[in-house]
């Protein structure tokens, strides 16, 4: 599929940092050992409220994420702005990964002191699961994006990446999908455009914890988490964001109804 000719080009992707693996030791050793500062509420107020506003952004099923306890939050990934639209409906401090590229002066300070590790694509980065499964261990909360880069067309990825597999079954760490629907469009606001965006949270599952596992262990959940996020996704994309959060409450209430034992 090629790109959608409506969306603004992104940048040319550098996949190889040139930077060796003991220049980050120390953003990973701040991410294991210290939690986000003050920093992590600055950023987040001030995206919170550029999605509240120019973006018009709306969530459903906020419920859906755990108030505590170690969890891994999955979201689709077409823009820059998802690290902040997924963090933006949840008092939890989400930590994320980001390319080892963004690493640098002056954002470098904003991105380690606000929770952020960085992944050196293009080599087996072992240091970035020995961070995230940290973070899990502590009961923290880790975005991880099934795709792994942005799509750059515009539409889902074809196939999930097994990096998320590997997390999970590592840790057997609660998974929350999400659908972030409507901010491929978000870095036109070059040209004055600023697309509606949902956030939803979808059902929470998890997968036993069994330690080490082969590449086809983790792909096969990797891909079953994509297929949660896809059904989210498509749901919005057919059904419209009004339709399915009345949909979300009715199930909700009637959860409710039915007793403790079914919601």
């Amino acid at each position: 599929m090629g790109a959608d000719p409506k969306l603004v080009k992104m940048k040319d992707q550098v996949y190889k940092d040139p930077r060796p693996k003991e220049f980050f030791d120390r953003y990973h050793e701040r991410s294991r050992t210290q939690p986000p500062n003050w920093v992590y509420e600055l950023v987040r107020t001030a995206t919170s409220f550029y999605a509240y506003t120019l973006l018009r952004a709306r969530s459903i099923g906020t419920h859906n994420i755990p108030q505590s306890g170690p969890v891994i939050l999955a979201p689709n990934h077409f823009s820059f702005m998802d690290h902040f639209l997924c963090g933006a409906f949840t008092r939890r401090k989400l930590r994320f990964m980001a390319k080892s590229q963004l690493f640098t002066p002056p954002m470098v300070h904003i991105y380690s002191p606000g929770g952020v590790f960085p992944v050196r694509r293009g080599v087996r980065d072992e240091e970035v699961f020995v961070t995230a499964e940290t973070i899990l261990e502590d009961g923290g909360a880790v975005c991880m994006y099934c795709e792994g880069g942005r799509s750059r067309s515009g539409a889902l990825a074809d196939s999930a990446k097994p990096g998320i597999g590997r997390l999970a079954l590592q840790t057997g760490a609660t998974i929350v999908p999400v659908a972030i629907h409507g901010s491929a469009k978000v870095r036109n606001w070059k040209r004055l455009q600023f697309p509606k965006v949902t956030v939803q949270y979808g059902t929470p599952f998890r997968f036993e914890k069994i330690g080490p596992s082969d590449r086809g262990q983790q792909q096969a959940v990797a891909d079953q988490v994509f297929a949660e996020i896809r059904a989210l996704y498509a749901q919005l994309d057919e059904e419209g964001a009004e339709a399915v959060a009345r949909k979300v409450r009715a199930e909700r209430r009637a959860r409710r109804a039915a007793g403790p034992a079914a919601v």
